[in-house]
């Protein structure tokens, strides 16, 4: 069932008021924080109503599925945030139609979508993908310990060296689904760890923004340095 517009606002208008409080907690500015709206799987009419609502951001993991909505939404003042693993193949569609990549996770993806985007002489934010629960099933750079953090700094600094095209500005992460969401914060902690480390050992990038948190954990994720959190069900309700 797809909520009502009315609905939607409250919901949007409840995150936005828990972001605030989190980042307050935790000494932080809340208008430091984005809010990514995660609209997979979701009608056009429910993304209208949360972008009238005051959406600025918003996320999706598939890009022949984000293209019909934004063509709808064409006349909004949005940013549509890759956020879900991207197949090479598809990595033209992202180059050239959104204005994030949250989920760039290897060398190859990042040498495919340089010569994408050098040839629109576009340039485009990306984050990089780091897996911190070690999950089989999970994309990005294995780092559950930082034993093992060294491993993938080769191809870090090739992807910095070489990809001129992509702005990389920080990490993505995703924790394992736990039944209590405050097992998440230790991976919270880890992953802002692992960006601390990333930021010593190339300190010419930009290492700013720490996006992790969904609907069920965001405020422990600000609470711990997110500043991108991506919610969905907790604005728009399950997906249809």
């Amino acid at each position: 069932m797809v909520l009502d517009a009315l609905t939607i606002r409250q919901n949007y208008l409840r995150v936005l008021e828990q972001i605030h409080q989190a980042a307050q907690r935790s000494g932080r500015d809340p208008s430091q924080i984005r809010l990514v709206v995660v609209t997979k799987g979701q009608p056009v009419e429910a993304i209208q109503a949360v972008v009238q609502a005051g959406a600025k951001f918003l996320g999706e993991n598939y890009p022949e599925e984000a293209l019909p909505k934004m063509e709808v939404l064409r006349g909004y003042p949005v940013e549509w945030h890759m956020i879900g693993h991207l197949q090479s193949r598809k990595a033209r569609l992202v180059a050239q139609f959104f204005d994030w990549f949250e989920a760039l996770d290897s060398l190859r993806l990042a040498q495919k979508l340089e010569r994408a985007l050098a040839e629109q002489e576009r340039r485009l934010p990306v984050l990089l993908e780091f897996n911190v629960g070690g999950e089989e099933s999970k994309s990005g750079w294995r780092a559950e310990t930082p034993e093992i953090w060294s491993a993938f700094l080769p191809e870090i600094e090739l992807i910095l060296s070489t990809c001129p095209h992509l702005d990389v500005r920080g990490i993505m992460t995703m924790p394992p689904l736990a039944a209590d969401p405050h097992q998440a914060r230790q991976y919270f902690v880890h992953s802002r760890h692992l960006r601390d480390f990333l930021a010593q050992a190339f300190p010419n990038a930009s290492w700013d923004e720490l996006s992790m948190g969904t609907s069920a954990d965001f405020p422990l994720a600000i609470e711990e340095g997110a500043t991108i959190v991506r919610v969905g069900q907790a604005i728009l309700g399950p997906r249809p």
